[in-house]
């Protein structure tokens, strides 16, 4: 039988030794790591890159859908969760393992054995339409979370300068620093607050906050200069979106 290498990820001892105990009855999962908070999942993921993902989904410091943000390498996963609405309801829709906390052998093993039906097909669900769905309607990030390697930044929205896209990427200008993000800039132009965030070019969004004034540069182009001199092109129809900021 082959072996799946698996993480547990829980920041409950009792439901991190429940779920050692249900895994006694399939020796075919060989856990590689435990973890009791997000970092330490981060870490052992990108390390030790398993194939599946105990996680549980509210969990102090990061949560359990900001840890498979970080991961970005398909996996299985099988969500636990205590009461998240939200997040079961985008369980439900993308197909996606999840147990309800206090769950049974039964139900454990249930989950299991659809997650281990996917690796073999080598499926998996579309990990950030599953991070959208999740979100609550409205609702906007406080902080955006980049990976460095096995390094995790936390930066604080209102700490954002300026955000510009870069292939595949997006380089988040935040005190003095980039830092690079595999993320499509409209994805995360639609997680920030829109009175707070604007696009002024196809490809940059600014922090309105960090706007001194606006230039003139050429016919219908203007230039943003940010309070620390800072220059950064403004289209017409970014032009035309500050002003109904502003």
């Amino acid at each position: 039988m082959e072996t799946i290498s698996a993480i547990i990820v829980d920041d409950e001892e009792l439901a991190r030794s429940i779920i050692r105990e249900y895994l006694a009855d399939h020796p075919e999962i060989h856990v590689v790591a435990e973890c009791s908070n997000g970092f330490e999942a981060v870490k052992a993921a990108t390390d030790l890159k398993p194939r599946l993902l105990f996680l549980d989904v509210q969990m102090p410091k990061l949560n359990g859908f900001e840890v498979l943000e970080l991961i970005e390498t398909d996996l299985a996963v099988i969500f636990i969760t205590a009461y998240e609405q939200y997040a079961v309801k985008a369980f439900e829709v993308h197909a996606v393992d999840y147990l309800l906390k206090p769950f049974s052998r039964e139900r454990f093993d249930e989950a299991l054995a659809r997650a281990k039906e996917k690796l073999a097909r080598n499926e998996f669900a579309p990990r950030l339409e599953i991070l959208r769905a999740a979100k609550p309607p409205s609702e906007t990030i406080e902080r955006v979370l980049v990976r460095d390697g096995s390094k995790v930044f936390v930066i604080p929205i209102e700490k954002i300068d300026y955000i510009e896209a870069q292939d595949d990427y997006v380089s988040i200008r935040s005190e003095g620093k980039s830092h690079l993000k595999k993320q499509r800039l409209s994805d995360l132009q639609s997680m920030l607050d829109p009175k707070k965030f604007v696009r002024i070019h196809r490809s940059i969004i600014l922090n309105v906050d960090r706007l001194a004034r606006l230039e003139l540069y050429a016919k219908d182009s203007r230039m943003a200069i940010l309070k620390d001199g800072t220059q950064l092109q403004v289209s017409r129809s970014g032009y035309d979106a500050l002003k109904e900021l502003l």
